[in-house]
């Protein structure tokens, strides 16, 4: 019986987990002009996060979020943002992030690198993790897993510099969601 346990063990495979984008923001801020540090959110993202508990490095995280669900609650910066000044939302519709290597960083914190991709260029990002939970859901009675994840990098390393300087280059992330194993069909 304790071969079968650990034979079956080894054999485990990642979990994947479907982002429920009800319960999922990306929040991100930057420098206007030193007199404030405004922000903008995006919804609706899309994506799975493939969880194995046993090994993280065979974890994994796939993303895209849609441009058209920018919102800085200012209309008239959400179209600004959107055009070929920054995002050229109306071109390149989506950001994206697919992880290349998942690390364990302490009890219950990660280190996530991946490919960022936006307007069409692709660079390396790292995401810092914490797991805040994992079991099955209240609510719904599915398998979850609830992560929280900041990153900063420069938006014109993607083609999105307008008004550097004055405009802050640096853009701060703050992630959270929340995901399910999907249920049987």
């Amino acid at each position: 019986l304790a071969v079968a346990s650990v034979a079956t063990f080894s054999m485990a495979k990642p979990v994947d987990y479907k982002i429920d984008p009800t319960h999922t923001a990306t929040v991100f801020t930057w420098n206007h002009f030193g007199f404030s540090t405004p922000s903008a959110n995006f919804s609706d993202i899309q994506g799975t996060i493939s969880v194995d508990n046993a090994k993280p490095a065979d974890s994994s995280v796939n993303v895209t979020i849609p441009l058209s669900s920018l919102n800085t609650n200012v209309a008239a910066l959400d179209e600004h943002l959107k055009n070929a000044d920054f995002f050229d939302a109306a071109k390149y519709p989506n950001i994206t992030f697919k992880s290349t290597k998942v690390q364990a960083a302490g009890k219950n914190k990660y280190k996530i690198t991946g490919n960022l991709t936006v307007k069409d260029v692709t660079k390396p990002v790292v995401l810092d993790a914490v797991l805040n939970k994992q079991g099955v859901h209240p609510m719904t009675k599915a398998e979850s897993i609830g992560f929280n994840a900041t990153t900063s990098f420069n938006r014109s390393a993607f083609g999105v510099g307008a008004y550097v300087p004055n405009v802050g280059d640096k853009i701060t992330v703050n992630i959270t969601t929340e995901a399910s194993v999907p249920a049987a069909k």
